[in-house]
């Protein structure tokens, strides 16, 4: 049971770490471009959008640096379930529409993969019992 808290928890860091990253990259491009963004599944638009991504990218990538390092464990977690919402919100409960199966098959995995990342982020907040 050990090796697969571990493998979930490693998981959840490279999912975190990639998505902060990617994140982080598109908001700098936007903003360095002058283009706003457009994704229809979050709740902002335009500039707002382009801040919110850079500022929650920052922080996520926060959030995982500190995990990895064994600090702060909970505000991961946290991040990780604001990470799961969001993106279940934005693609299952609002006006979004998938252009077709592929689409939908990817937002699939994409918060299938966050809803792994949660738990490998909340393997770590739970104590042993003792023996």
């Amino acid at each position: 049971m050990g090796a697969l808290r571990t493998l979930v928890r490693v998981f959840s860091y490279l999912f975190h770490g990639l998505l902060t990253l990617f994140l982080l990259a598109i908001s700098v491009v936007a903003l360095s471009s002058g283009q706003p963004l457009q994704l229809e599944m979050l709740p902002w638009q335009g500039r707002t959008l382009t801040w919110w991504l850079l500022c929650g990218a920052l922080a996520g990538l926060v959030s995982v640096i500190l995990a990895i390092c064994r600090k702060w464990r909970a505000l991961f977690f946290l991040w990780s379930l604001a990470v799961l919402a969001i993106m279940a919100r934005g693609f299952f409960f609002s006006h979004y529409y998938f252009a077709g199966p592929p689409e939908f098959h990817g937002a699939l995995y994409l918060t299938g993969g966050a809803l792994i990342a949660v738990f490998g982020a909340w393997f770590p907040l739970r104590r042993e019992p003792l023996r």
